[in-house]
């Protein structure tokens, strides 16, 4: 299965695909906005230059790490590895729906884990659309299964989200001592999504098909089958690394990307242009760190401090992340948890785990609470699908509030 060259991201590079200047969007807006504002509250003194030196400090590998895994996953995309694996999860599933529904979410839950969630929304969104109309089914199941398990699905690694880097490093946790933590509430996450989405988007007469079997897709083949097997491989590698090797993840994403990047600069150099790199990213993490930095200090720590508790038991643990979850949908997800970390004392690790969950699973109720979602509506709206925010907003609280109590119970229960 060949798929087109996606067009380019907006936000994501300062060149459309013909390499003319493009507008802004308004997310690059929104970003260099943040990023102005912190800078002026550092220049008035709002924020101290010891506090904002701090956080720039805590900011730069995580920087590094997020531009070399989003440039290694776009490549890895464009090389049609998550193609090939989609057609033939559509084969797997024999024609049957709800064993292809089974594949879907372990494949989206898999691709979050393993390679963060704005990965799955920035890539596995169309691969998901364009199966939709090769298996005979409406593109609103698949886009959904794509959004929600973004975000439910990024627990367990600190790969997995931004939030979870910050966590793990407040908590002394390497990628497999956060894993040895989170894998129940990432299991009771992932069950509460696979049921909300059968139930409100996949089962029959939800899904839009008018037949009891789908007609399996050919099976794939690869423009270019060396530098898909390259890329699987970097992929694969990148993996096994985080997990067993005791090194900063920028580096073993580092080595990835130009692993990556050597390969297309042998096969397809004119792959390789400067919208490949998240621009929008490298501009909104700093500026959001400075914003929420300085009204930390001027207000929001008195008022979160209050609404957290202690944290003790699963009721605190509960309260911890309804907040975060709350406070996500207000705001967004990365925001929250740097308000929220700030105020749980360092001792308390439960505590800051429950923030996290309430953080990641929770913000699936507005369009905006994750970075995720926000790339997520674009794809979708590039494609032609339309989403209809009243249905995304109910069925996304639902979730939220279920998703958010099963993984706090886990978290209750390994703790």
């Amino acid at each position: 299965m060949v798929r087109e060259r996606p067009e380019a991201e907006p936000g994501r590079g300062g060149e459309d695909a013909g390499g003319r200047v493009r507008r802004l969007h308004p997310l690059d807006r929104l970003a260099g906005g943040l990023l102005v504002l912190g800078l002026l509250a550092v220049v008035t003194g709002l924020l101290p230059p010891g506090p904002a030196a701090q956080e720039m400090r805590r900011v730069g590998p995580l920087l590094a790490f997020l531009g070399t895994v989003i440039v290694m996953a776009e490549l890895t995309g464009r090389a049609q590895v998550f193609d090939v694996v989609a057609a033939w999860l559509a084969r797997a599933g024999r024609g049957r729906y709800p064993l292809l529904f089974g594949l879907c979410v372990a494949f989206a839950s898999l691709t979050t884990i393993a390679l963060n969630l704005d990965t799955t929304a920035v890539l596995l969104t169309p691969v998901m659309l364009a199966l939709a109309a090769r298996v005979g089914i409406a593109p609103v199941p698949l886009a959904m299964t794509t959004v929600w398990l973004a975000n439910t699905a990024s627990l367990l690694l600190p790969v997995s989200n931004l939030t979870n880097l910050l966590a793990a490093d407040r908590v002394a946790l390497s990628a497999s001592g956060l894993a040895a933590v989170m894998w129940l509430p990432q299991l009771a996450s992932i069950a509460a999504t696979a049921a909300c989405l059968w139930i409100f988007y996949w089962r029959p007469g939800r899904r839009g098909e008018g037949r009891a079997r789908y007609t399996p897709p050919p099976v794939p083949v690869a423009a270019d089958p060396v530098l898909l097997r390259i890329c699987a491989a970097a992929c694969g590698g990148f993996l096994l690394a985080i997990l067993v090797a005791d090194v900063p993840l920028w580096s073993v994403s580092l080595t990835g990307m130009v692993v990556v990047v050597v390969a297309f600069a042998v096969r397809r150099r004119q792959e390789l242009r400067l919208s490949l790199v998240p621009w929008r990213l490298l501009v909104l993490v700093p500026g959001m760190f400075l914003v929420v930095e300085t009204v930390d200090a001027h207000g929001l720590h008195e008022l979160l401090e209050s609404a957290l508790g202690s944290g003790d038991g699963l009721l605190g643990l509960l309260r911890s992340a309804a907040v975060g979850a709350g406070l996500s949908n207000v705001l967004n997800n990365l925001p929250a948890y740097l308000a929220g970390e700030a105020v749980v004392p360092a001792e308390n690790h439960q505590q800051l785990l429950a923030l996290l969950i309430g953080v990641n699973v929770g913000p699936l109720v507005t369009p905006w609470a994750s970075l995720a979602t926000l790339l997520w509506f674009e794809r979708c709206r590039r494609h032609g699908t339309r989403i209809a925010l009243g249905r995304f907003m109910g069925t996304g609280l639902l979730l939220s509030v279920a998703g958010t109590l099963a993984a706090v119970s886990a978290l209750a229960l390994v703790s």
